[in-house]
């Protein structure tokens, strides 16, 4: 019987995958989590198949979060399921050591075939980030200037880059804002933009490649 972890800030998604699961696994053991926190309090307490995790819950810094549960429970199989588009996000999680990257539009047969892979310790590339990764490898891009950022740097630059003020990614990811500040201007520094509008355009122009991390 698999023990299986869902963690989304939003009820009607765990719902909604917990339904997709037991028509599958029945006798599946699920447990629900809504924070970052509730979760680890889980992961204390019991042995997991897999996690399926969102990337933007609220009050988490998923980057760390995640390196948290790779280091803390190394044989965990992790699996994001997320509205982020895979290129956006998918291949700097896989870099990380996640299992498999999904978008929340994905059909509820890719769902299921994602869960199965990952739940048996193999890795799930969805057929877009699989294309997105080809093509790269084909026409052997230049690296793009994303990929210079550190894992919170990249975090702060994307909820900047659509729009989230200082103090809000302050709040959200448990930092002081003149951290967040601190970064900021790292970020404008390595990307070589003066402000948030050019910001915003270079991750629009790197869209198929800027904030994925190379495989």
């Amino acid at each position: 019987m698999p023990n299986i972890l869902i963690i989304d800030d939003h009820s009607i998604i765990r719902v909604g995958i917990t339904f997709l699961i037991r028509q599958e696994l029945p006798s599946a053991l699920i447990d629900e989590a809504k924070s970052g926190e509730a979760a680890i309090l889980l992961l204390k307490k019991r042995t997991y198949d897999l996690i399926m995790l969102d990337v933007n819950i609220p009050g988490t810094d998923t980057v760390d979060f995640i390196n948290y549960i790779l280091i803390a429970w190394p044989a965990v199989n992790i699996l994001v399921f997320t509205m982020n588009p895979e290129e956006w996000h998918g291949r700097r999680f896989l870099k990380m050591g996640v299992k498999g990257f999904l978008n929340k539009e994905s059909s509820e047969e890719e769902i299921k075939k994602a869960i199965w892979t990952v739940m048996r310790g193999h890795r799930y590339i969805s057929p877009a980030l699989a294309q997105i990764i080809s093509i790269d490898a084909l026409e052997k891009k230049k690296e793009n200037p994303f990929d210079e950022l550190s894992n919170r740097e990249f975090d702060v630059a994307m909820r900047l880059s659509r729009g989230d003020s200082i103090s809000s990614i302050a709040e959200s990811l448990n930092l002081h804002s003149s951290t967040v500040g601190t970064h900021k201007a790292h970020i404008f520094e390595k990307l070589g933009v003066q402000n948030i509008i050019q910001l915003a355009d270079l991750a629009r122009l790197y869209d198929a490649n800027a904030p994925g991390a190379r495989l």
